[in-house]
């Protein structure tokens, strides 16, 4: 039972400061405002892992590669921890498997976080359409890169912007897919879901 706690602990608090990671990745994927205060939270909370990643890990094209490699060293590292709780030891795990899970887990969050925040969007724009406050501002800007592909496809039907529907459904579907992948590299064989 302890371990199990201390498993649920562990999860939870690698999550967190993972999803604080990839939404730096993101918003400089989106190219977002960085002087909004929930982007300085953000910036602040990654900077001291992140700078010394950055000496070898440089970013290209608009990716922040270090951003990237630092979740899923996170995710690695929360596995191991994992690993090692429920074997009471060192766990003797393939590199390439742990790296995998960890990548696995990576887009599976990346995912989630899009699915969310695109959910988010259309609720504040059928309740406060107008709204200025900035955790609105950013979680639009964190989608864009994902529904203005579909809008281009799609422009609004009679005003009535159905391109979210289209995103649910993709996000979907790649969930599914890297849900089916985890399980094929054997990421539930250790009771974690994605």
């Amino acid at each position: 039972m302890l371990s199990q706690i201390l498993i649920t602990v562990l999860q939870i608090a690698s999550t967190f400061y993972l999803t604080i990671v990839l939404l730096r990745f993101l918003l400089q994927l989106a190219r977002a405002d960085f002087y909004n205060p929930i982007s300085q939270f953000v910036v602040k909370a990654t900077n001291p892992p992140l700078r010394p990643l950055r000496r070898f890990i440089p970013g290209w094209g608009g990716i922040d590669g270090a951003s990237l490699v630092l979740a899923v060293l996170i995710q690695c590292l929360t596995y191991l921890l994992i690993l090692f709780t429920l074997n009471g030891g060192l766990p003797s795990i393939n590199p390439v498997t742990l790296v995998t899970w960890s990548a696995l887990t990576v887009v599976g969050l990346i995912v989630k976080i899009y699915f969310w925040s695109v959910i988010a969007v259309v609720v504040v724009s059928w309740i406060a359409p107008q709204s200025h406050h900035p955790a609105i501002q950013l979680v639009a800007q964190i989608t864009e890169p994902v529904m203005r592909p579909v809008r281009n496809l799609m422009p609004p039907v009679g005003g009535l912007d159905l391109s979210p529907i289209v995103v649910f459904l993709i996000l979907s579907v790649v969930g599914q897919v890297i849900q089916s992948l985890a399980r094929a590299a054997g990421l539930s064989a250790i009771g974690v879901g994605l």
